[in-house]
């Protein structure tokens, strides 16, 4: 399992654009979505999605995903501003509990992303 850098863990309590990018298409494929609708769980980013057909497309021929993260209110490695590129895997799912939950906050989700996440590198 992968050790989560306190800096990131706040990043992701401050609101901002999530970039979600896989990068087998040609060119990539880019979806954004907001921090305030991700969640973590267990090394796991739980995501609504009502679109990203774009990246569920991807998925048969190569799943890996890069997600950017950032926030100007936590301090980064050379002053205010902290930034992230997380690497993973992703599928989507359509039933379960942690499907449940998030559809009980995003009523308008038809899909949940999970990453699991491989990677966290911290760029400022």
């Amino acid at each position: 399992m992968v050790q989560l850098d306190e800096t990131f863990l706040e990043v992701l309590k401050h609101e901002g654009p999530v970039t979600i990018i896989t990068v087998n298409a040609h060119p990539a494929h880019v979806v954004n979505t907001w921090m305030s609708y991700v969640s973590l769980k267990d090394n796991q980013l739980f995501i609504p999605a009502a679109g990203m057909h774009s990246i569920e497309g991807d998925f048969p021929t190569d799943n890996h995903v890069t997600l950017t993260f950032g926030s100007k209110e936590v301090m980064g490695t050379v002053g205010s501003g902290a930034g992230f590129h997380v690497h993973g895997t992703g599928h989507f799912v359509e039933e379960g509990p942690d499907f449940d939950a998030k559809k009980a906050s995003f009523p308008w989700l038809t899909r949940m992303l999970v990453v699991t996440i491989e990677d966290v590198q911290q760029k400022i």
